[in-house]
């Protein structure tokens, strides 16, 4: 795409409304034949600069960065196409699920989340017990359980989906090296991982605590160590989006700071957008 370099000058220096358009671009590439490959619509002001960035996955799910508000011109650009879901910055969101005309559609996640960001420069390491290791290191059935519980929870997907999905992104994961286990004596006691990475910044994502051992640090533990070990690599920030108001302390509780909310809307089926 000849536009690709314009779009990264546009996206890069707001990353952390980007990760996933960003991240799908370098992992994927652009217009390609994997499932979260990426195709990109964009918009230009009347001085000819890219206003707006609107990002499909070759699977359905689109991405909006429309700082323009343009949400109509946006919507004929999906016209047509089957789409899982919008996900981004709610202002971003909202307003263009309300121009597909999709509002009432139904729904497995209809939610805006706290969104969160860290200079890796003020990041806390909390005491506490256990040691990061690679996911490899744990058991690969507990490990595969916790995906599925975290589906189920997460994702709100129904249990025969959540073992499919548990099962693929334990592999996707070990593949790609994103994850990690907190184990203290041989016992796993909170995973987390980077659901989207690039040179500067990560994006936390997939941390998960079996319930019996909630309440102990171990997730804001395991988080923190991941986050060192991007920043000894060279990373300068981090991003993430909170599921509950207990996560969101976890993670004030290392450093990071609120910027907005996080929109998901997540279909129950495959939308025709029609409008």
């Amino acid at each position: 795409m000849a536009d690709w370099p314009e779009i990264e000058a546009f996206l890069s220096p707001q990353a952390e409304n980007a990760m996933f358009p960003l991240n799908n671009v370098r992992a994927y590439g652009l217009d390609g034949d994997e499932p979260l490959s990426p195709r990109m619509w964009i918009a230009r002001d009347a001085r000819g600069t890219i206003c707006d960035v609107l990002t499909i996955t070759k699977a359905g799910m689109v991405m909006p960065r429309l700082a323009s508000g343009d949400f109509a011109a946006a919507a004929a650009a999906l016209r047509g196409r089957l789409i899982l879901g919008v996900i981004g910055p709610t202002p971003d969101v909202r307003g263009l699920v309300a121009a597909i005309g999709l509002g009432a559609a139904a729904t497995t996640i209809n939610d805006d989340q706290p969104h969160f960001l860290l200079d890796l420069g003020d990041l806390l390491i909390p005491e506490g017990a256990g040691q990061l290791h690679t996911l490899g290191a744990a058991d690969p059935q507990i490990m595969t359980d916790w995906r599925v519980a975290y589906a189920v929870e997460a994702l709100h997907l129904s249990a025969a989906r959540a073992a499919e999905d548990g099962r693929l992104a334990y592999t996707s994961y070990l593949a790609r090296d994103s994850h990690r286990v907190l184990v203290a004596a041989g016992r796993p006691l909170a995973t987390t991982g980077f659901n989207a990475r690039l040179p500067a910044i990560v994006q936390v994502g997939g941390v998960y605590t079996p319930p019996a051992l909630r309440g102990q640090g171990h997730a804001r533990r395991a988080v923190a160590l991941h986050l060192a070990e991007a920043r000894a690599a060279g990373v300068k920030r981090a991003t993430l989006f909170a599921a509950s108001e207990t996560a969101a302390r976890t993670y004030t509780s290392i450093g990071f700071r609120r910027i907005g909310l996080w929109g998901m809307v997540l279909f129950e089926k495959p939308e025709l957008v029609r409008g």
